[in-house]
C-alpha cells in the first residue's frame, strides 16, 4: 500500500541540521468568480459549492432543485489564491517543491505571477519544483477552468473516431462528455446522484524544502514465500537526491513484536532514485495473518524504518504492517465448461460478501473520517467482508482504507472509469499511466474490467466473445420486470459483483431537503429525484406482484406507506437474490454454479433520493440492510421451491464443521401459536460449503400441518446446536402477501428502558405482523434487528444510538410500521 506523506511527514535529519521543512497551505483562501463579481473566502480541503454554502450565499445544494438551479456555479471559470509567508530563511534550501495531493481538476497554476506548472487530473499528485519563484512572501493563484467546458473543448477537439457516450440519458439532468476529463466520473450526474461538477483544491497542499535528499514515497508489499514457509516484506522508497555528490548510509527496519530487525548500506546517487529492501521476518517469530470479517482477526504489526545518511541526516518512517496473501484462483471446475473466479487469502477459499462503495457525497469536504467510520462499521455490522470501490467515483483517502484493513474489509478496487469508452491520444494515456502508478499495489491481483470474463477475457485478445458469459469471471445482473421471488431468473455465475433493486429513503431523510408539497410519489420532486429512467413505476411494479399498493385518504400517509413499501420490496428482491448465490456456492447444475462471490448494488447513498443503497445518506439504515445482517451471516439457512418442493439449504462460511439440528416450524397468519414444528436429526455442517438439509413437498407440509393452506400459512426456520440459536430465523412465503388468509392488523406497543448507552425496546403484539419496521426519525443509530416478521407476542430489540439522545427523545420520535398498516 502506498503512505502518502500527508500522513506519515517526518523531518530528515535533527536540531540545526535538519534536511527538510514542510510548510501546510491548508485553512483559509480566496476565491473569485470568472469575472471578479464575487469574492469569497473558503477552506481549502474544499470546494467552490461548500466555500459558497458554508458563506450563506447558496442554499444546501442537495435541497429541492438546486441541483439545476445552482449549474452557473460549475459552468463558471473560478481562481482559488492565497497569500503567505514562509516562516524560515528560503534560502538556505537546495530544493523547494509545491505539491498538491487533489486537485479537482483544471487549473493553471501561479507563483507569484509565474507559471509554475498545469492540473488536468483529479486523481494525480502534483509537485511543482519553485525553487527559483518562491519569495518569502508569496501569492499563489490557481486558475480554474470549467470542467463541464474543459470535457466539451476536449471532445470537440477529438475527431479522430467517436467516443460514447456523448451525453448522461436527459432523466439524470446531467452534463455531458464526462469522459474526457480525468474527474469523478459521477459528479456529471448518475442514475442514482445528481450533477455536481466540482472546482477546487480537494486534498492537501504544502511546500516542502529540502537539502541533500528528500524521501518521496515509501511502500512496502508483504510476500509470503511457499518454498521456505517464511514471511518477508518488500520495501520500496523514492528519493530527490539533490546533492552533487552520491549519499552513502545505513536503512534500519524494525518490526518488535516478530523480533525482526534489520540494517541495510545504500548509496544513493543524485536525482530520483528507488531504493529496494528485502525484508526477511524472523522464522522464530509468529505471524498473525490478517483476515477478513468474519475469519478471524486483523492482526497488524508496528513497524519503523529509519534511514541515517551521511552528515547526521536522518529519516524515520513507521507503519503498521498487515500480512496476509490474496490469490484469484481461475481453475477448471468438474462438470462446467470455463473456469472458477473465486478468491483465497492465506491460502483459504472466501465469499465474499458484501456491496458496492459510491463516493460518500458530492463534495469530498464532508466526508470525515467520522462519516467514513459509522458507513464502514455499518458495513461490517451487516457481516460484509468486502466492498467494490467502483470505477465512476474517487479512489478513496488513505483514512477509508485504514479503516477497512481495521475493519477486516476486502477491497475490490476499481480505477477509475465507468460504463464508457474514453479517448486513447497520447497525452490523455500519458495522464492515466501516471495516475495509475501512483494508485498501485503490485501484490493484488489485475483484471482488465468489471465485469469480465477474467482469463478468458485475456485469452480471446482482452475483447470477449460473449461478455456475459456465465462460466467465467464476474457477471452484472439486473432485471427490474420479472418478479424477483422467481429466484430461477438470476444468473448461476461464478461471482456477481453488481445486482440489485431500487427504493426510497425514509421520509425523516427526505423531508430535510423538501417542502411540503413534495410529499406524494408522483410530484414534481419525486420524479426530479429519480435518476433512473421509469425507476418509480418498476418499484411499483414489484410491490405489485406480492403487496398491496396503499389507499390511504391521506395523501402524506399515502406517501409515506409507499416509501415503506418500496424498502419492503427490495429488502425481499435483495434477499432473495443473494441467498440464491449464497446456496449456490458448492453446487454445479447444468454446467452452471460454484458462485462465490456477491457484492450487491449499492451500499450507500450520495444524497436524499430513490437508489439502489441499503444505507441512506448520512448512514441510517434502510430495511435491506437489516436483511443482509441476516442474508449475509455466516451459518444461514436458505428456504426456496422448486417444482411444489419445498428445500432448505444450509450455508457455512465457518472455517470448522459443526453440529447443528434444523428446526422447521408453520405458523398460520391468524395466531400467534405455532400450528407445528419438526426437527432433523443432528447433522455436521460442512465448513465452507452450501448442502441440502430438507427437502419436502408443499403439499405434504401444509396436510401435516392440520388445516393449512399456501394462503393461511407461512413457514420459519432455523439452525441450532444444544438448543441455542446459530443462525438468524429464516422464513419462507407461501404465497404472495396480497392473497394472504387470516392476517389481522397488528397493534404493536413498545416500551422504551434504557440499559448504559443501549436502549431497549420490549414490543408487544396483538397479531402475527410481517415486516415490523421500527423508526425513530432522524435520532442517528441502529436497532439490532428491524423489517422482521414478528410471529411471537413479544420481542425485545435493542438500539444503539450513534450521538447522545435520551428515553424520552425516542418515545417522542418513534413510530412503528407493519405490512397490515399500509392497507
Amino acid at each position: 500500500m502506498r503512505l502518502r506523506l500527508l500522513l506519515l511527514l517526518a523531518l530528515c535529519g535533527a536540531g540545526p541540521t535538519a534536511a527538510a521543512r514542510s510548510l501546510s497551505l491548508r485553512g483559509s483562501w480566496r476565491i473569485r468568480s470568472g469575472n471578479g463579481s464575487l469574492e469569497l473566502p473558503g477552506r481549502v480541503p474544499g470546494c467552490v459549492h461548500s466555500a459558497l454554502f458554508q458563506r450563506g450565499l447558496i442554499q444546501d445544494p442537495y435541497y429541492r432543485f438546486n441541483d439545476l438551479k445552482y449549474r452557473w456555479i460549475s459552468l463558471d471559470n473560478w481562481t482559488y489564491s492565497k497569500k503567505f509567508q514562509i516562516p524560515f530563511n528560503i534560502s538556505k534550501w537546495q530544493k523547494v517543491n509545491l505539491i498538491f495531493e487533489g486537485v479537482d481538476t483544471v487549473a493553471k497554476i501561479l507563483l507569484n505571477s509565474v507559471p509554475i506548472g498545469k492540473t488536468d487530473n483529479m486523481f494525480k499528485r502534483y509537485s511543482f519544483d519553485i525553487t527559483t519563484v518562491v519569495r518569502n512572501v508569496n501569492s499563489l493563484e490557481l486558475r480554474f477552468q470549467s470542467p463541464v467546458l474543459y470535457a466539451a473543448q476536449r471532445s470537440k477537439a477529438h475527431t479522430s473516431y467517436w467516443v460514447p457516450p456523448d451525453c448522461p440519458p436527459p432523466v439524470q439532468k446531467g452534463q455531458c462528455h464526462v469522459n474526457f476529463i480525468r474527474k469523478e466520473q459521477s459528479s456529471f450526474s448518475w442514475d442514482w446522484g445528481p450533477s455536481f461538477p466540482t472546482q477546487g483544491i480537494w486534498k492537501d497542499v504544502r511546500i516542502e524544502a529540502y537539502n541533500i535528499c528528500h524521501l518521496n514515497f515509501f511502500t512496502f508489499s508483504p510476500i509470503y514465500d511457499n518454498h521456505t514457509q517464511g514471511w518477508n516484506l518488500e520495501i520500496e522508497s523514492s528519493f530527490d537526491v539533490v546533492s552533487p555528490k552520491p549519499i552513502s548510509g545505513q536503512v534500519i527496519v524494525a518490526i518488535p513484536k516478530l523480533q525482526t530487525q534489520q540494517t541495510y548500506s545504500i548509496e544513493l546517487q543524485p536525482g530520483e532514485r528507488i531504493v529496494e529492501l528485502f525484508v526477511k521476518i524472523n522464522k522464530n517469530a509468529t505471524v498473525e495473518t490478517w483476515w477478513p470479517h468474519g475469519h478471524g482477526n486483523q492482526t497488524g504489526y508496528n513497524m519503523t524504518v529509519l534511514f541515517k545518511l551521511d552528515g547526521g541526516l536522518s529519516i524515520e518512517k513507521s507503519a503498521k504492517v498487515y500480512f496476509r496473501t490474496v490469490e484469484l484462483i481461475e481453475e477448471s471446475i468438474e462438470g462446467s465448461q470455463g473456469l472458477s473466479f473465486y478468491f483465497k487469502i492465506n491460502g483459504l477459499p472466501i465469499f465474499l460478501k458484501g456491496s458496492n462503495w459510491i463516493p460518500a457525497d458530492s463534495f469530498q469536504d464532508r466526508v470525515n473520517s467520522d462519516l467514513l467510520r459509522l458507513l464502514l462499521q455499518s458495513a461490517v455490522d451487516a457481516n460484509m467482508n468486502t466492498l467494490r470501490v467502483w470505477g465512476g467515483g474517487i479512489y478513496e483517502q488513505d483514512e477509508f482504507y485504514r479503516l477497512c484493513d481495521e475493519l477486516g474489509i476486502m477491497v475490490w478496487q476499481d480505477f477509475m472509469f465507468a460504463c464508457a469508452l474514453y479517448p486513447t491520444d497520447q497525452g490523455f494515456l500519458d495522464s492515466v499511466r501516471t495516475e495509475v502508478a501512483h494508485q498501485r499495489d503490485k501484490t493484488r491481483p489485475f483484471i482488465i474490467s468489471s465485469p469480465t470474463n477474467g482469463a478468458e477475457s485475456i485469452e480471446e485478445g482482452w475483447l470477449s466473445a460473449n461478455p456475459y458469459d456465465k462460466n467465467f469471471g464476474d457477471v452484472h445482473f439486473y432485471d427490474y420486470s420479472n418478479d424477483c421471488w422467481n429466484w430461477k431468473i438470476f444468473p448461476k455465475a461464478r461471482f456477481v459483483s453488481e445486482y440489485g433493486y431500487q427504493s426510497w429513503p425514509s421520509f425523516s431523510t427526505l423531508e430535510k431537503v423538501s417542502s411540503e408539497n413534495d410529499w406524494s410519489y408522483n410530484s414534481e420532486f419525486s420524479l426530479h429525484r429519480q435518476h433512473h429512467a421509469g425507476g418509480n413505476n418498476e418499484m411499483l411494479l414489484q410491490i405489485g406482484f406480492h403487496f398491496k399498493l396503499p389507499k390511504n385518504t391521506d395523501p402524506l400517509q399515502t406517501f409515506k406507506d409507499t416509501i415503506y413499501l418500496t424498502q419492503v420490496m427490495q429488502a425481499q428482491c435483495v434477499k432473495i437474490e443473494t441467498e440464491f448465490y449464497r446456496r449456490s456456492r458448492s453446487e454445479i447444475v447444468d454446467g452452471k454454479g460454484h458462485t462465490m462471490g456477491a457484492l450487491y448494488w449499492q451500499l450507500n447513498d450520495i444524497w436524499q433520493a430513490p437508489s439502489w443503497a441499503s444505507l441512506e445518506y448520512g448512514g441510517k439504515w434502510k430495511m435491506l440492510h437489516y436483511f443482509a445482517r441476516h442474508f449475509f451471516a455466516p451459518l444461514l439457512p436458505v428456504g426456496f421451491e422448486d417444482q411444489d418442493a419445498f428445500f432448505i439449504y444450509g450455508v457455512s462460511d465457518l472455517h470448522s464443521d459443526c453440529k447443528a439440528t434444523l428446526t422447521v416450524r408453520v405458523h398460520t397468519w391468524n395466531s400467534l401459536e405455532p400450528l407445528c414444528s419438526s426437527e432433523t436429526e443432528r447433522f455436521v455442517m460442512e465448513a465452507g460449503k452450501a448442502v441440502l438439509l430438507y427437502k419436502e413437498q408443499v403439499p405434504a407440509l401444509l396436510g401435516r400441518c392440520g388445516n393449512c393452506t399456501r394462503q393461511s400459512c407461512v413457514v420459519s426456520f432455523y439452525l441450532s446446536t444444544d438448543n441455542q440459536l446459530v443462525s438468524p430465523t429464516n422464513h419462507h412465503f407461501l404465497s404472495s402477501l396480497n392473497e394472504t388468509v387470516g392476517l389481522q392488523k397488528a397493534h404493536i406497543t413498545a416500551n422504551i428502558s434504557q440499559q448504559g448507552d443501549t436502549f431497549v425496546f420490549d414490543l408487544e403484539t396483538s397479531a402475527v405482523a410481517p415486516f415490523v419496521w421500527l423508526d425513530v426519525g432522524s435520532i442517528p443509530g441502529r436497532f439490532s434487528d428491524n423489517g422482521f416478521l414478528m410471529t411471537e407476542k413479544t420481542r425485545t430489540i435493542l438500539f444503539y444510538p450513534w450521538k447522545p439522545t435520551s428515553k424520552s427523545e425516542l418515545e417522542q420520535s418513534f413510530h412503528v410500521t407493519s405490512l397490515t398498516d399500509t392497507y
